[in-house]
């Protein structure tokens, strides 16, 4: 009886704080206790996970508000990360040089075909429409 207690206990901890040798400290269980919990007890093991989800919604929530207040306190920190997550004018961009050609070596038209195709499917060329040749 004991036992379902301190279990129950544990998983409204992981609720408040989902580190789990935090929850284990502040409920006096040990880690390795924890986890035979976990692979020993299904119903355990899930309501642990969904503790563990809920806390960790909990702190990002905490987390963003706190984003909010150093924006407003003009924070250059917070508006650059908030930009740069949230407008796409701002994201982190990434530029790829390539050469279809080698010094000494040409490629086939085959070849060149479907390095073309390859890049524009990792979308690293616009979008161009596709000839004959490079769809056989």
């Amino acid at each position: 009886m004991k036992t379902v207690k301190t279990k129950e206990l544990l998983i409204e901890q992981l609720k408040k704080t989902p580190i789990i040798q935090i929850a284990c400290e502040k409920t006096g269980v040990g880690r390795a206790t924890y986890y035979r919990w976990k692979n020993d007890d299904i119903e355990f093991s899930q309501k642990a996970g969904d503790a563990l989800a809920e806390g960790s919604s909990l702190v990002s929530d905490i987390a963003e508000s706190q984003l909010m207040s150093a924006i407003k306190d003009k924070n250059l920190t917070a508006i650059i990360f908030w930009l740069k997550h949230h407008h796409p004018a701002y994201a982190t961009k990434v530029e790829v040089n390539a050469r279809l050609r080698a010094d000494n070596e040409i490629l086939t038209p085959e070849q060149e075909a479907l390095v073309t195709k390859a890049l524009k499917l990792a979308s690293l060329l616009p979008d161009v429409k596709e000839t004959e040749e490079e769809t056989k």
